[in-house]
């Protein structure tokens, strides 16, 4: 992706907090038939390979899996909080009124081959840590072994999974990095005061003088 240095984030604890804090991700891929691209919850072990390994699963009759089969290189997107910076935030347009809008936003890109994983007890393991991580917190959590086995069998065999160890990863951490600190504390001033949970998340990012 295009990120102008003054935004790029290599800080890896801050790119991996990211992607988990994304609900749902992108997978693009590319084939001789175009670019396909699905929207799907992911697992990410931080602790496996140099930048972390990603875990997944899609439907077997949705076509993907057979690209990452390929051995291609795949792309996750992890797009979090976004804002749109309006040119009133700025102090210094009152000296200065050559200034537009733009827009601050928090996005990783993850890439890397993908394994698919067919095995059953391995198909499992995926969707059960998935399931795991997002009923944490609930008062009485739901559990794959919840539901009958033989159901949970039918359903694993209408879903392909894989494994992506991740070869590189890009971060964007636009926070208005390219304006004065003035600027920059009239921007999260700016945020924090909307009623938009996104924006006052990209505020609460930003350090107050």
């Amino acid at each position: 992706m295009y990120n102008s240095k003054p935004h790029q984030e290599h800080d890896l604890e801050r790119l991996h907090q990211q992607m988990q804090q994304t609900r749902l991700a992108v997978l693009v891929t590319h084939d001789e038939q175009g670019l396909l691209a699905s929207h799907i919850p992911v697992l990410i072990d931080t602790g496996e390979g140099q930048f972390g390994t990603v875990y997944g699963h899609l439907a077997r009759a949705n076509r993907q899996w057979q690209v990452l089969e390929q051995g291609a290189e795949a792309l996750l997107v992890f797009a979090g909080a976004d804002a749109y910076v309006s040119p009133g935030y700025y102090p210094s347009k009152l000296d200065n009124p050559k200034v537009v809008p733009t827009w601050n936003y928090l996005a990783v890109h993850a890439y890397g081959a993908a394994e698919v994983v067919q095995d059953g007890p391995c198909l499992l393991d995926i969707v059960s840590r998935l399931t795991d991580l997002h009923e944490q917190g609930r008062s009485v959590p739901w559990k794959v072994a919840d539901a009958p086995s033989d159901y949970i069998e039918g359903m694993l065999r209408a879903i392909v999974g894989f494994r992506l160890p991740i070869a590189r990863l890009q971060g964007a951490r636009k926070l208005s990095q390219n304006r004065s600190a003035q600027d920059v504390e009239g921007v999260r001033q700016g945020l924090a005061s909307s009623t938009d949970p996104q924006n006052n998340q990209l505020a609460a990012q930003m350090r107050p003088l």
